[in-house]
């Protein structure tokens, strides 16, 4: 079962896909890959701890200050290590990849097995063993949203995702919370097979979209004239509008014509762009999983 995912039950395809920020599983062996990344950690401190001997050892003279130099720059380099246990498909995951693409923040990507969760995933979220994880220096965070936050607030000296001020930034944590709660909840339900609630969940999720297409109004973003909090959250799921419109039988443009304007605004930046899945691509995948269930 995904849970958060559109199928109520699914059997394990191909393309595993799993876009909640929480699902079981049982736990399993490893692939190499989620072994490596965890030995990578130990390795990495290390070579810290070997560099930061290393480099004290060095005396300050003309000729070993650019060695030291170096030496300084790897440490802190090494030092600030960011893997992210990631899935694809996930517009969970997708946030955080954004997040990171918009900070400039370099990262190793490990995509995981769902059916098959690797020890580093359920090492680093025993209590949900799901992604996104983010792990830095070795330690992880769970919850794509406060793994956002996370990022906006040790990465700090680059442009802030969220507002300075108080009463914005609530109202941004505000919205963010609204788009947890209606959207991805509701709009798995247009795969209930009882048509009753495929019919209910389809008014809900246009109403969702419509309150959210009235609060961006006429502005460029959520978050005003720059690309923030708010839209981070919510843009993952234009790669899901035309599952949205396909199973609901409707059309995005038609209904909210805005929110599709400002999700192609949103696709113009790279950070986004190359974090998202083709809406056909996810529709197809879903697909596959409903006829499994079938």
């Amino acid at each position: 079962m995904l849970r958060g995912g559109f199928p109520e039950k699914s059997q394990p395809v191909k393309n595993n896909v799993d876009h909640s920020d929480a699902s079981n599983g049982s736990k399993s062996e490893a692939p190499r890959n989620s072994r490596e990344t965890e030995n990578s950690t130990k390795v990495s401190c290390s070579a810290i701890n070997s560099c930061f001997r290393l480099s004290s050892t060095l005396q300050i003279e003309e000729g070993n200050k650019l060695l030291r130099k170096i030496l300084i720059l790897f440490v802190q380099q090494m030092a600030n290590e960011v893997v992210l246990l990631d899935l694809k498909l996930s517009p969970f995951a997708a946030r955080v990849r954004i997040a990171l693409e918009e900070k400039g923040i370099e990262y190793k990507s490990e995509v995981e097995d769902l059916s098959n969760k690797s020890s580093t995933l359920l090492k680093m979220n025993p209590v949900h063993q799901q992604i996104p994880v983010l792990i830095h220096n070795g330690r992880p965070i769970c919850e794509s949203m406060i793994i956002v936050q996370y990022i906006d607030e040790v990465w700090s000296h680059k442009p802030s995702l969220l507002p300075s001020d108080p009463y914005r930034r609530a109202h941004a944590r505000f919205w963010a919370d609204y788009i947890d709660k209606k959207i991805y909840p509701i709009g798995r339900n247009l795969w209930a097979s009882k048509v009753e609630v495929r019919e209910s969940s389809k008014k809900e999720l246009i109403q969702s979209f419509k309150i959210l297409e009235e609060e961006l109004g006429d502005k460029l973003y959520f978050g005003d004239e720059s690309f923030g909090y708010i839209d981070l959250a919510l843009i993952p799921f234009h790669s899901f509008f035309y599952t949205f419109e396909t199973l609901g039988n409707w059309s995005m443009a038609a209904e909210f014509p805005k929110l599709v304007e400002w999700g192609e605004r949103c696709l113009q930046k790279e950070s986004v762009s190359k974090s998202l899945c083709d809406q056909k691509e996810v529709y197809e995948v879903f697909l596959q999983i409903k006829l499994g269930i079938e």
